[in-house]
């Protein structure tokens, strides 16, 4: 299904339930960065460690490297709506703990990064299945809008929300921001509380967690769109963090450094953000996804520069305007590339590992510039993360950003479970399907280039020992044959057959040329042959 070049970014918020969580969202981003400038800038106050400051941006990105893949398998098997409302409930609890310990004088730079995990823990489990719920509160055509939206929300209160936090940590204390960041979890738990999704009937039992975590790699390594994104996505948050993460160590450098400094260069960076979710219409109708990648690399690339080279506390505001626009442009568009690139029933493991990727990488990125200028200096971190900005920027040459999927991705729903002779439960196993064709020799070449891509197809879906085979003696004979580990299993793989995928099953049906269609086997493994050493195979041959 074709997405409009041109749509209005207004679009979702003509639907009360996006507006609404939307709009509660807008005070808990308020509340959140109100709370990382009181701790970033706390923790100046506890140490002269640029390692140690950095880490506290590290902190609130790392558990979504860890534990993003572990909530985007649950919200693809769960209910969607109590993983959002037990985040939710988690993060205000551990930020009422931080106030406290902050109000009575307890807090230590550990003590301090340990709670910033845990909020950040809670975020990891939040992340994905509030992005997989965009398609559940907008259609697929607005999905690029709402993504957009949700960044525009974040970065209005970036804007604001910093500026603020400076304001309220140096007249009252960082313990202050914390709380205020607690009380603001309340509109969105009330939002939550009102939203009733519309959830399809399940019709199958729910996949084993473990089976869905191997599902959710194993569709994403065989989806080579998908790998690119993640690459070029990492590589973005591992070199662009250095801003946010070293920031602090800026404005505490400055002659008039202090906590509001801080919050107005945060508040430019937020603007800058502001600017870019205005302008990615634009941007985006008129260069294709893989050029708004590289002006977004080497724009923030130039911003790290500038920061590095100049003193002027009027100069990094500026610099900190495109820095802000080119990081909503990259990642807005990264995240919307996976959300249409991905059907329904993995896109949040699929968005959970595009999360782990982005997040590792601005995990890592912290720690990595926090050294580099613990070691050296703050300029040398700067130009020392300019350098992967660039190089990003010409990496897309070989890793190129595909331009958004027009594939319907949408249930193809055609599968009907057979009647069975044999009272199977949905964990016998293993499961052996062949599937034969007769196919004449002149069509063989666009046979077996229709079966590289079924092959594929297969595998993504949770096929295993894939294999062609060709009788020997009947050359116009053809089996296709793969494993499933479970007859549970076997039903969720044809269930996740898409429209797109279709195509490629009505070519290859055309090809045949047998009375009736390809005749399907479904079989299951029984071994006939006792496993015990030393044991005379007579009389030890089971009957089926």
């Amino acid at each position: 299904m074709p997405i409009p070049a041109r749509k209005s970014p207004f679009a979702p918020l003509r639907r009360p339930d996006f507006r609404l969580l939307w709009s509660a969202t807008l005070i808990s981003n308020f509340g959140g960065l109100v709370q990382a400038v009181g701790a970033a800038w706390m923790m100046t106050q506890l140490t002269d460690s640029a390692t140690l400051v950095a880490l506290v941006q590290a902190s609130n990105t790392l558990p979504i490297m860890l534990f993003a893949l572990l909530s985007g398998a649950m919200a693809d098997i769960f209910d969607r709506r109590t993983l959002l409302l037990g985040a939710q409930i988690f993060m205000a609890l551990v930020s009422v703990l931080l106030a406290v310990l902050t109000w009575q004088g307890w807090m230590t730079p550990l003590l301090l990064l340990s709670l910033t995990f845990l909020i950040g823990v809670g975020q990891a489990i939040y992340n994905p299945p509030w992005q997989a719920s965009m398609q559940d509160l907008v259609p697929r055509e607005d999905l690029p809008a709402a993504v957009t939206l949700n960044s525009v929300g974040f970065n209005l209160m970036r804007s604001v929300g910093p500026a603020v936090g400076g304001i309220i940590t140096a007249a009252f204390g960082a313990a202050a921001a914390f709380g205020l960041n607690a009380l603001s979890y309340a509109p969105l738990l009330g939002a939550l509380l009102r939203w009733r999704p519309v959830t399809p009937a399940r019709t199958t039992t729910p996949e084993p967690f473990v089976a869905a975590v191997g599902a959710g790699l194993r569709y994403v390594a065989l989806s080579p769109n998908l790998v690119r994104v993640l690459s070029r996505g990492a590589l973005f948050g591992f070199s662009a963090i250095v801003v946010l993460a070293l920031l602090p160590v800026v404005a505490k450098q400055n002659p008039s450094g202090g906590s509001l400094l801080f919050g107005l260069l945060l508040g430019c960076f937020g603007l800058g953000a502001i600017l870019g979710a205005v302008i990615n219409p634009l941007v985006r109708e008129r260069l294709d996804n893989e050029n708004v990648v590289r002006v977004a690399f080497a724009a923030f690339g130039g911003s790290a520069l500038m920061l590095a080279l100049t003193e002027s506390t009027w100069l990094h505001g500026l610099a900190l305007l495109p820095a802000g626009a080119s990081w909503v442009l990259a990642l807005s568009l990264f995240n919307v590339t996976v959300q249409l690139s991905t059907p329904r029933w993995v896109v949040a493991r699929a968005l959970a590992l595009y999360q782990t990727a982005v997040f590792g990488g601005m995990a890592a990125g912290s720690w990595t510039w926090g050294a580099v200028a613990n070691s050296y200096d703050l300029d040398t971190a700067l130009v020392a993360a300019a350098l992967p900005l660039f190089l990003g920027a010409v990496l897309g040459h070989w890793l190129r950003i595909p331009e958004f999927a027009t594939l319907d991705l949408d249930p193809l729903n055609r599968f009907r479970e057979p009647e069975l002779a044999l009272d199977l439960r949905g964990r016998s196993g293993p499961i052996m399907i062949m599937v034969d064709y007769e196919i004449d020799q002149k069509d063989v070449p666009d046979f077996l280039r229709l079966m590289a891509l079924r092959r594929n197809v297969r595998r993504r879906d949770g096929a295993r020992n894939w294999a062609l085979l060709r009788d020997l003696e009947h050359p116009r004979h053809w089996t296709e044959s793969y494993h499933i580990a479970t007859w549970d299993e076997y039903v969720r793989h044809n269930l996740r057959r898409t429209k797109a995928d279709f195509q490629n099953f009505e070519d290859l049906n055309r090809l045949h040329r047998g009375l009736a269609p390809p005749t399907v086997h479904r079989m299951i493994e029984r071994h006939t042959v006792s496993l015990d050493d030393d044991v005379p195979l007579i009389g030890k041959i089971e009957v089926p």
